[in-house]
């Protein structure tokens, strides 16, 4: 478990009547509070990493949780979305590879082929065999699954920006490259699935 992302429960007791005696920043959050307490605690360490691991962590939960009520309007949970949405950026005729499929998801081929028979019995993707390869198998959007993803994608990049709202437009750009720098750095680029 990644420290402060299934921490919500706050600091214990203790913590907080520590807590209660030096007043808080109005902008300081809950990850501000475990690394207050790792250096009471333990002193001889450095805790800084918590404050990005730990607050992309809980980020994270925060804005699946809110993309997920807009996914819920369409009855679409967010990996079905995924998945249309990576066909539907393919261009015509919106096809891919299952394995391209899985690389852009970064998901195990059990996952895909699970996720891949849901879609497929709702009608919204249909597999066929791969010319190209006699073992492959490509993934096509149906008619019906590219209008659902036409329909939902407005209101998801509506969604997105209404989530990213406390950045201004400048904060928003600066985040957006020190994360590409930092997945960058971790080995994301976009070619990185096709080794």
């Amino acid at each position: 478990m990644r420290e402060g992302v299934n921490d919500a429960a706050g600091p214990g007791r203790e913590g907080v009547e520590r807590a209660k005696a030096r007043p808080r920043s109005p902008f300081e959050d809950a990850v501000a509070a475990i690394i207050d307490q790792w250096r009471r605690e333990r002193p001889d360490l450095d805790p800084s990493p918590i404050g990005v691991v730990g607050r992309l962590g809980r980020l994270t939960v925060l804005i699946d949780r809110g993309l997920a009520q807009n996914f819920a309007r369409y009855d679409l949970t967010g990996w079905e979305f995924d998945v249309l949405a990576a066909l539907r950026r393919s261009g015509d005729p919106f096809r891919l590879t299952v394995g391209r499929l899985q690389s852009t998801m970064m998901i195990s081929s059990g996952t895909m082929t699970h996720r891949l028979d849901r879609l497929e019995k709702r009608g919204l993707v249909e597999r066929a065999p791969d010319p190209a390869d006699r073992r492959g198998v490509l993934v096509q959007l149906t008619h019906g699954g590219r209008e659902l993803v036409d329909e939902v994608v407005g209101a998801h990049l509506d969604r997105e920006r209404q989530l990213l709202a406390g950045l201004d437009g400048p904060g928003q750009d600066q985040l957006a490259d020190l994360l590409r720098q930092l997945l960058v750095h971790l080995g994301d680029t976009p070619d990185a699935g096709q080794r």
